[in-house]
C-alpha cells in the first residue's frame, strides 16, 4: 500500500539513545534538557531571533492570536488545513475570507483592502504546501492599515525566501512537527518571531502564564512538550537536508513523467529561494477527472489526498458564509501524490503510469 506520505522514523538505537538520559534524569517535561536542546537547534537553522517548540501547530495558532491580542475579524485563506480556520474561531475571533491566487493558491494580495473593515485586526495567511505567501504585498497592506500579519508556515520548514527563511516574514509564524511533517517530533509544533516583547509573552502564555513556581506573569495555556517528543526531534533533525533532497528527487521525477499540460503544479513565488517540496499537489482538469484518478490509484492500493477539501469557507461553523470562487474551484481538483522519503522511483513510475492512462 502507498499512501500519500510515510513518518520517517531515525534509526532506533539513535532514539533510544535519547531515551537513556531520560530514564537517567527522570525529567520528562516543563522546559527539559531535551526541549531546550532542540528549540536552540532549531532556531539556528531557521535563522529566527526567538523560536518556541510547543506541542502542536494548533495551539501555536492560538497563542499567536493570544499574543498579538486579536480580539476581531482575521482576514485569512479559505484554501488551508481546517485548523487555519479553527483556531480562528476557537479564540472566538471572526475569520473573513479572502480567494486564493489561482497560480500559486496562497491568499491573492490584490484582495484583501477590500475585504478590510474597521474591525479587521490581523491577516492570518498560510505558505500552502510549503510555497511562500507574496510576503512583500501582504506586509506592504498591513503597515498602510496597521494590521498584525500571522504566516501559517506548519508546510513551511526549510523554505527560503530571498536567502532567507521564510519564517522572518510576519509578526508570528507557527509551524507543525505532526508526525507527517518533513520534519516532525511525533506531535509538536513550533512559533517563531523577530519581536522581542511579543517573544515574552509567548514565553509566559505556553506554560500557564508562569513567572516562577508561584507567580504568574498572565494568562495561559498548556503549549509545552515532552521530552519524549524532543527527542524524536533532535533524532531526526540530522537527517532533514536528506529529506529535502530525496523530495526534490521525486518532485522532479514526477515533473518529468506526468503530463503537465493535464496535471498542473502550483506556480512557485519567483522569489523561493529553496523551496522544501514538502507536497506534491496537482490540480486536474476537474473533479471528475481528480475522481477517475484517485480511483483509478485506490485500486492499486496507492491512496492520494484531496489536501485541501473541502473549501474551508464552507466549513458549517463559519457564521457568515462568503464565496471563494477560486479557493472552491481548486479544492474541488486539487490532489496530493504520495511524496516522501522511501518513495522508490518505480512506486513514482507506477503511479505516474495510472495517472497518465486516466487522463
Amino acid at each position: 500500500m502507498i499512501n500519500v506520505t510515510r513518518t520517517f522514523l531515525p534509526p532506533l538505537e539513535e532514539y533510544t539513545r535519547y531515551l537513556q538520559g531520560i530514564w537517567d534524569r527522570v525529567y520528562l517535561t516543563n522546559a527539559g534538557p531535551l526541549v531546550v536542546e532542540l528549540e536552540n537547534l532549531l532556531k539556528e537553522y531557521l535563522g529566527v531571533r526567538h523560536f518556541f517548540y510547543v506541542n502542536n501547530g494548533t495551539i501555536a495558532l492560538q497563542i499567536a492570536l493570544k499574543a498579538l491580542d486579536i480580539r476581531g475579524e482575521v482576514l485569512t485563506t479559505p484554501f488551508s488545513y481546517v485548523a487555519t480556520t479553527s483556531s480562528i474561531v476557537w479564540e472566538g475571533c471572526v475569520p473573513v475570507f479572502v480567494d486564493i491566487d489561482p497560480e500559486t493558491l496562497c491568499i491573492d494580495p490584490t484582495l484583501l483592502e477590500a475585504a478590510i473593515t474597521p474591525r479587521t485586526q490581523a491577516i492570518m495567511a498560510t505558505h500552502v504546501y510549503g510555497n511562500p505567501c507574496n510576503v512583500e504585498a501582504i506586509e506592504e497592506i498591513a503597515n498602510r492599515h496597521g494590521l498584525r500579519v500571522i504566516y501559517d508556515a506548519a508546510h513551511a520548514f526549510g523554505t527560503q525566501l530571498n536567502g532567507t527563511s521564510v519564517l522572518n516574514y510576519g509578526d508570528i509564524s507557527t509551524l507543525s512537527f505532526h508526525a507527517t511533517k518533513l520534519f516532525h517530533t511525533g506531535e509538536g509544533g513550533g512559533i517563531a518571531t523577530n519581536d522581542d516583547e511579543l517573544a515574552h509573552r509567548i514565553s509566559y502564555m505556553r506554560n500557564f502564564g508562569h513567572n516562577g513556581p508561584e507567580a504568574f506573569w498572565g494568562v495561559g495555556v498548556n503549549g509545552k512538550s515532552s521530552e519524549l517528543h524532543a527527542a524524536m526531534g533532535l533524532s531526526v533533525f540530522p537527517y532533514v537536508e536528506q529529506l529535502i533532497s530525496r523530495r526534490q528527487e521525486l518532485s522532479q521525477l514526477y515533473d518529468e513523467q506526468l503530463d503537465g499540460h493535464i496535471c498542473r503544479r502550483p506556480l512557485l513565488q519567483p522569489e523561493t529561494s529553496k523551496y522544501n517540496c514538502a507536497y506534491y499537489p496537482v490540480v486536474l482538469p476537474s473533479e471528475k477527472v481528480l475522481l477517475t484518478v484517485q480511483n483509478n490509484l485506490n485500486a492499486a492500493d496507492i491512496f492520494p489526498r484531496r489536501y485541501f477539501y473541502p473549501s474551508l469557507n464552507t466549513l458549517n461553523y463559519v457564521t457568515s458564509p462568503q464565496p471563494m470562487p477560486v479557493s472552491e474551484d481548486i479544492s474541488s481538483r486539487v490532489l496530493c501524490l504520495p511524496l516522501y522519503y522511501d518513495l522508490s522511483d518505480d512506486q513514482v513510475h507506477q503511479i505516474t503510469e495510472i495517472m497518465n492512462a486516466s487522463l
